[in-house]
């Protein structure tokens, strides 16, 4: 089997594992971020993340925090075959031989040209995963624009509404832009963060014989180095994904980022931190465990 599409098949199992793990804590992360700020005097919808988790609980049982899952499951095996072959593919031009490792900083570029080719299919999934997430907790006051004005019935009617009614396919790569902006920064440091964290358990450049609680903890670091460095353009990225396409409460990204920071400081930018921390370790290492288990047990 050629290289490319063992990445592609071990990528797959990679995100599938990582989406099962993770996606009740990104749905706390968006409800968490797509709240708008409550007006003078009023407490917030949410206080906090287990407060978001009984809230989504008591409404709607334990399948809310599943809820917006259809969609990125029906593209992790494109989103992931896509991150870790083009990675895998920028790996074999970077390589001065055959097998010859790559340097920190090649791995740090080959993340960066993965995060970007992911981009354009992470944009459009992302969009009507957070339509449908943060619908059933969202204001439907007139006095705000990220709202859920419109109630969707699953992932193909969130898409189906935007083609129809909110500017065709251009509507879907809505918040295209932060998208791009986490992405590419964001994977970069992940898969250097990764192989930098796997050379120091193995004392070495050949990490052949880690073993698997080496593997869970470097894809822990991983995961974790994604979003410390990326979370406020994700945050940007969810008001503008829901924000109201008729009463549009944002002119852009800048506008977006601009406009959370006078209304709530630093703090708004990093609603939701907690959750997207909490998830990414486990998520991601469990992400990179089945990746690397799958790929070596293709050769």
């Amino acid at each position: 089997m050629a290289d490319a599409a063992k990445d592609l098949a071990s990528g797959t199992v990679g995100g599938a594992a990582q989406l099962i793990v993770g996606h009740p804590f990104d749905t706390i992360k968006v409800k968490l971020q797509s709240q708008p700020a409550p007006t003078p005097g009023q407490p917030p919808r949410y206080k906090g993340a287990i407060d978001a988790v009984k809230q989504t609980v008591a409404a709607e049982g334990p399948k809310g925090l599943y809820k917006g899952m259809g969609a990125p499951l029906a593209t992790v095996a494109a989103f992931n075959a896509v991150l870790f072959t083009v990675r895998g593919q920028m790996e074999t031009l970077l390589r001065s031989e055959p097998g010859a490792p790559l340097t920190i900083s090649q791995q740090f570029v080959c993340g960066a040209g993965a995060g970007f080719a992911v981009s354009f299919l992470a944009c459009p999934t992302e969009l009507i995963k957070c339509r449908l997430q943060a619908q059933g907790g969202a204001l439907t006051s007139t006095t705000s624009s990220v709202v859920a004005a419109v109630k969707y019935g699953g992932p193909m009617d969130v898409a189906r509404h935007v083609l129809r009614s909110e500017g065709g396919a251009r509507g879907l790569f809505k918040g295209l832009f932060p998208t791009l902006a986490r992405e590419v920064p964001g994977n970069a440091m992940m898969f250097a963060a990764y192989e930098g964290f796997k050379r120091f358990l193995a004392g070495g450049s050949d990490t052949s014989s880690l073993g698997q609680g080496s593997l869970i903890m470097a894809g822990g670091v991983a995961g974790a180095s994604f979003w410390g460095i990326v979370y406020p353009t994700d945050v940007v990225k969810s008001v503008l994904q829901v924000d109201d396409y008729k009463n549009p409460k944002y002119l852009g990204s800048m506008d977006a980022f601009r406009k959370i920071l006078k209304a709530e400081g630093v703090k708004g930018l990093y609603k939701g931190f907690g959750p997207a921390m909490a998830r990414s370790v486990p998520a991601n290492a469990a992400c990179f465990l089945a990746y690397e288990m799958t790929r070596s047990s293709l050769g």
